[in-house]
């Protein structure tokens, strides 16, 4: 083991015994054969690393308040991120991504799958990623990235090399289109042993990344703005009603999915097998994927909401 990853086991182990256990610094230094000026540089460098998250909330304020209210009507964890209404939505998304990659860090176990969508907003989430080392744990591609333009295996790859390098993990791409061109393509695909053996990994996810898509948002989704999609899949989503996408598969206001056409050749997770992941992080900012996200909620997709301030008060007063 290197020594930075000994240092890192070893402030794990001081910040397990102060901020759980309760126990004292003196105690931790004769616990750990150190002194008690070494255990408080362990306890900072736990803190400067992300293996300790020190939050400075009260009941009273506004995005505790809307935490609570999320949940009351919506049965989530709302991790509500407070910030000015003046704030540009490229900051504001950039706030959530910071707060969605250290609520990660704080999920994290040795011997985990964990899916990830790739985007806009998990991109950023990447960036934000502070190392926390684990063992056996696998990170895996949710959707395909192909287009008639590129592969998009440059761009996928680039956020799960920043997943694999702060947690010490596995990755394992989907090369696939992000949508096939028949649905029968997709099929005989999905029958293919390494395909099969991607969605094993996915059916014994522990944790599910992912940010909802809006054609609408002012920070488009990379589905929409990537090439993705042509004239004639829009026109076929307006019909369909659909109003947003987790991982490219669509749905509509009130959660349904399963007989929009474009999701026959779509390449992520059925929303049936997303439900049955414990724990899903969905990270969204801005007002303009309102409707996404409430249609992501209605479909019960989310147990964990990383939600900017203004977006999580228009949730609310949604009807």
């Amino acid at each position: 083991m290197q020594a930075r990853d000994q240092k890192a086991m070893q402030a794990l182990r001081a910040a397990q015994l102060y901020y759980q256990q309760d126990r004292t610094m003196e105690a931790i230094a004769h616990e750990l054969r150190t002194s008690r000026s070494s255990v408080s540089r362990l306890l900072s460098y736990a803190r400067e690393i992300g293996i300790v998250d020190i939050r400075v909330s009260s009941p009273l304020e506004h995005a505790g308040i809307l935490a609570k209210r999320i949940h009351s009507r919506y049965g989530v964890s709302a991790h509500v991120v407070p910030m000015p209404g003046s704030v540009s939505e490229t900051d504001r998304l950039d706030r959530v991504a910071m707060t969605g990659a250290h609520l990660l860090a704080q999920f994290m176990e040795s011997n985990m799958v964990v899916g990830v969508a790739w985007g806009s907003t998990v991109s950023a989430v990447s960036r934000h990623l502070t190392r926390v080392p684990v063992h056996g744990t696998t990170f895996v591609q949710l959707n395909g990235a192909g287009n008639t333009l590129t592969t998009g295996v440059e761009y996928s790859s680039e956020i799960l090399v920043r997943f694999r390098e702060a947690f010490d993990a596995k990755v394992q791409q989907f090369p696939v289109p992000a949508f096939f061109d028949d649905p029968r393509t997709r099929d005989a695909m999905w029958r293919e042993r390494m395909t099969q053996r991607v969605l094993g990994l996915q059916s014994r996810m522990d944790i599910a990344l992912f940010s909802v898509g809006s054609p609408a948002a002012d920070v488009p989704s990379q589905v929409y703005v990537g090439g993705y999609l042509e004239d004639e899949d829009y026109r076929q989503l307006e019909d369909d009603g659909a109003i947003g996408d987790v991982a490219t598969v669509f749905y509509r206001a009130d959660g349904s999915w399963r007989d929009i056409a474009l999701n026959h050749r779509a390449t992520g997770p059925s929303l049936d097998r997303l439900r049955r992941v414990p724990r899903r992080i969905c990270a969204v900012a801005g007002t303009h994927k309102l409707a996404a996200l409430r249609g992501a909620l209605a479909g019960e997709l989310v147990t964990d909401l990383v939600v900017d301030e203004l977006l999580a008060s228009r949730l609310i007063e949604a009807p």
